[in-house]
């Protein structure tokens, strides 16, 4: 739904809302017409049931609306007497519409000064979780998130295991676009596992997720600080459109609204505007090679010939984990090689110096040899994961020219990011019906990469990262575990940005939770004394 549609359907519930109240805002010493006015009937309303009028601005966010509204069609019962369980029922599956039965037909009396403690433990219990679930919604939603690393393409500057706070105001909180979810979950319902939220995903990729009557358009609250290159971020996967997330080929038709696709976090290499060249493995940012920074360390795919008489064994295996700091993974080959599937250069070139070792060579693929996995996925296009590029990232604003041999490297950005419709006619690219010889990018783009370059399925795979996909900032570490009984004490409560080694601040953490818990024991005594 557009912006336009979501106004009109917002009033026609308000006029559903006033049909079915005008009387009970009577009967509490209100007007009539008060019960119609947008917002302003909300604010009424919450001094009728005698709640915050902040309480209002929880009707129009996103995902926690579904459960305020609950809590409002039960609290406009019980103010008109109405509290027992089977009206608390029958105010929620009827979604609300329990009110019209008050309104029109039931004898009730308003309770101005009604008390708003729970009658039983049961009650207080339930209103306690609802409200903490309320509360952890918003913060999961527009402030702070928590993310599991689940995989080594940022080996090195975060670790399988490792467990996240994400900003979402970094870079702007996005407004949820899927209005009917299960709050504080993605895309699944864990246990259950369920589709977590209500969405027609009957529609082909190439339509866009505003074309669902339940979707909202692309909102983001403004943030305090842009995308910079070699940021780590967190983003919803552009190609996650298949129940088979190893194919990016570019006809997909199992479609997932962007807020619902899968979470990925990777390495920023390169931001909207630059134009970005892989060489030898090697990041090259407008003709530069890309500096990362000190907390990361690349890691490629190396072959290691031993010399005669020297075999493959445990011990050669222990010696590179050990000493150089090695993940797991390696093996050997029928050619007798041993493979280290990823490891740093630091300690390939300390390994060279081993007795056994007789010569060490990156595995790299060789230039001009296309891989059908690459983007764009074009023939016409002879890139792999070591050799990529040139190519220009978008940014909004921006004019580029394009014909019929650079459409392939931005119709996605055109069709499914863009809103846009394409055609090819001969030789003539048809935007919107018109041809087209330019075309003017709607937003920024960006380029993400794991530091694990040959273990990262990245945007070398899917290509774009449309600033719509972008979820937050990863900013502290606060658990970390090797494994499921192995904790990582020294990466509890770390950052994940900053220079040189990350320190733990786990301890301070402690001092300081003990000291509150101290602080608010010594208030109850006082109290009780």
């Amino acid at each position: 739904m557009t912006l336009t549609q979501w106004f009109i359907f917002i009033l026609i519930i308000q006029v559903i809302h006033g049909l079915g109240t005008w009387k009970l805002y009577i009967k509490a010493g209100r007007q009539a017409w008060e019960a119609f006015v947008p917002i302003y009937n909300g604010v009424v309303l919450m001094k009728i049931i005698n709640r915050p009028w902040w309480w209002v601005i929880l009707l129009f966010l996103p995902i926690v609306n579904l459960i305020m509204f609950s809590v409002v069609w039960v609290e406009t019962a019980r103010s008109f007497g109405k509290n027992k369980t089977i009206d608390t029922i029958l105010a929620v599956v009827t979604l609300g519409f329990y009110n019209y039965y008050l309104n029109y037909v039931a004898d009730v009396h308003y309770i101005e000064n009604r008390s708003l403690q729970p009658k039983t433990s049961a009650g207080d219990w339930i209103s306690s979780i609802l409200f903490a679930i309320v509360a952890a919604t918003i913060v999961h939603t527009y402030i702070i998130q928590p993310f599991t690393i689940p995989s080594s393409s940022l080996e090195k500057s975060l670790l399988v295991g490792d467990f996240l706070f994400v900003s979402k105001f970094h870079y702007g909180a996005r407004i949820p676009m899927t209005t009917v979810a299960a709050p504080m979950v993605h895309d699944t319902i864990p246990i259950l596992n369920k589709k977590s939220y209500l969405f027609d995903d009957d529609y082909p990729e190439r339509n866009t997720s505003w074309e669902n009557k339940l979707q909202l358009p692309y909102l983001r609250i403004p943030g305090f600080e842009k995308i910079e290159r070699n940021d780590i971020v967190v983003f919803n996967q552009p190609a996650d459109t298949l129940l088979d997330m190893n194919d990016f080929s570019p006809d997909r038709n199992y479609y997932k609204p962007i807020d619902k696709k899968t979470n990925l976090v990777k390495r920023c290499v390169a931001i909207a505007g630059d134009t970005l060249e892989v060489r030898d493995g090697f990041v090259y940012i407008n003709g530069k090679k890309n500096e990362l920074p000190d907390r990361a360390k690349l890691q490629f795919s190396y072959k290691i010939d031993l010399k005669e008489g020297q075999g493959f064994n445990n011990n050669i295996i222990s010696y590179l984990k050990s000493r150089y700091d090695i993940t797991d993974g390696i093996y050997q080959n029928q050619a007798g090689e041993i493979i280290v599937p990823a490891a740093t250069n630091f300690a390939i070139d300390q390994f060279k110096n081993h007795p056994s070792v007789a010569n060490i060579n990156p595995e790299l693929d060789e230039r001009g040899v296309r891989d059908s996995s690459i983007f764009p996925h074009d023939p016409n296009y002879n890139w792999n994961i070591d050799f990529f590029g040139p190519l220009y990232i978008p940014e909004e604003g921006k004019t580029i020219d394009i014909d019929l041999e650079v459409l392939p490297l931005y119709k996605r950005v055109i069709t499914e990011y863009e809103g846009n419709t394409l055609q090819v006619k001969g030789n003539q690219i048809l935007i919107n019906g018109e041809v087209a010889t330019d075309y003017t990018f709607k937003q920024d783009y960006y380029w993400m990469m794991g530091d694990n370059r040959h273990n990262s399925i990245d945007a070398r795979s899917w290509g774009f990262v449309p600033f719509s996909h972008v979820l937050g900032k990863p900013v502290f570490i606060w658990m970390s575990w090797d494994g499921i009984k192995n904790p990582r004490w020294e990466r509890f409560f770390t950052t994940v940005s900053g220079e040189g080694k990350a320190t733990s601040f786990l301890i301070p953490f402690l001092v300081l939770l003990l000291a509150w818990f101290g602080f608010k024991k010594f208030q109850a005594r006082k109290k009780n004394s």
